[in-house]
């Protein structure tokens, strides 16, 4: 059985296209055919011949004087092999012509940068130069390390003041002081810490009996001073002539009719070298009346009556004033006893330093 035929649908005619109609692309032409830019090679044997070059005629020069200008520079393109440098042409101001000279002639002249000071740290001198330079003595990389750390045990004694005594001891200085107290013994040893940088300083107790317990004038107090010493030496045997050791003794001075004033004298002693300092502080004002309380309690005919009185200055200033015996200076004066003798200590210890300079140099 066949099957019947399909029905063809007739197809519906394609509308034209309308102006106005809103159909875009029924309005657009065909594309051109692109242009070709692409050249036929032309071949070899159609090319022209190529022609011969125009032959060059010789010139005939005469040879004339030979003159050089003044302003104008040799210039050679040789370049020597020791230092990688052109020769440089150097013209001398008592020589009509120029001269050349080589680098390593020229080395002896000191260059600006060296006249500056900075021949260490221009790029010219190579980095080891300027290496060696920094880390040499007073160099920067050290002036940067001490710097670092001064600030270091700046921060470390701020937070724990007891640390600074740690850093600062050692060093080739033993020093004894011939005292426990710490208003003596502090001062002593930040001096000469200062300027020796490191110190190793002990106070041991010493008294003396030679003079009264407040000594008056110059005399007693040095009397007083080198019975402490003596005592020190006598009761520590470990201590050789070698050991420099330091007395702190304060004393009344009338500079003039019922003037007095309160002075602490220090004095240094070390036999093996034959050194003895001695050193005054700033004196501190006492009122006329403190001293007659003094001379007032002072036991008629006493032993040492005529080196002083038997009781102490500071004993009827703190007193009179209600403070601790140990800071009256301060009191009347804003500046307290442990100034007044680091200032002092500072001075016998630059004074030390300098003997010990003067021996070493000796033959």
């Amino acid at each position: 059985m066949s099957n019947p035929e399909r029905k063809k649908i007739p197809e519906a005619p394609t509308p034209a296209a309308v102006p106005g109609s809103g159909n875009l692309l029924s309005s657009i032409a065909p594309p051109a055919e692109l242009p070709n830019f692409v050249t036929t090679p032309i071949p070899q044997s159609q090319l022209p011949p190529a022609a011969a070059p125009a032959p060059v005629q010789p010139m005939l020069v005469q040879p004339g004087p030979a003159s050089v200008p003044d302003a104008v520079e040799t210039f050679t393109p040789a370049i020597p092999l020791s230092k990688g440098m052109p020769v440089q042409s150097v013209r001398s101001p008592d020589d009509s012509q120029a001269t050349a000279q080589s680098p390593e002639s020229l080395t002896d002249s000191p260059t600006e940068a060296e006249k500056l000071g900075l021949g260490d740290v221009m790029p010219g001198s190579g980095l080891l130069t300027w290496v060696k330079g920094a880390v040499s003595s007073g160099g920067l990389l050290q002036r940067v390390a001490e710097r670092a750390r001064s600030s270091v045990d700046s921060v470390i004694t701020t937070l724990d003041p007891q640390m600074k005594d740690y850093l600062n001891s050692g060093g080739d200085l033993y020093l004894v002081v011939a005292s426990d107290k710490e208003v003596k013994v502090s001062p002593v040893r930040d001096a000469f810490q200062a300027v020796f940088g490191k110190a190793t300083v002990h106070g041991f107790p010493a008294q003396s009996d030679v003079t009264a317990a407040q000594p008056v004038g110059y005399a007693a107090a040095y009397a007083a001073a080198k019975q402490r010493i003596a005592h020190i030496r006598s009761t520590h045997s470990s201590l050789t002539n070698n050991v420099p050791i330091v007395a702190v003794e304060g004393f009344l001075q009338e500079a003039v009719n019922d003037r007095w004033y309160d002075i602490s004298l220090i004095v240094l002693s070390q036999p093996s070298l034959d050194i003895e300092l001695q050193v005054q502080s700033q004196g501190t004002p006492v009122p006329a009346a403190a001293v007659a309380a003094a001379r007032a309690g002072s036991a008629a005919g006493s032993a040492h009556g005529d080196t002083g009185f038997d009781i102490t200055i500071g004993s009827i200033m703190a007193d009179s004033l209600k403070v601790p015996h140990t800071e009256w200076q301060e009191a009347c004066t804003g500046v307290s006893r442990r100034e007044l003798l680091l200032l002092a200590a500072r001075s016998i210890a630059g004074s030390y330093r300098r003997l010990l300079a003067i021996s070493a140099a000796e033959p």
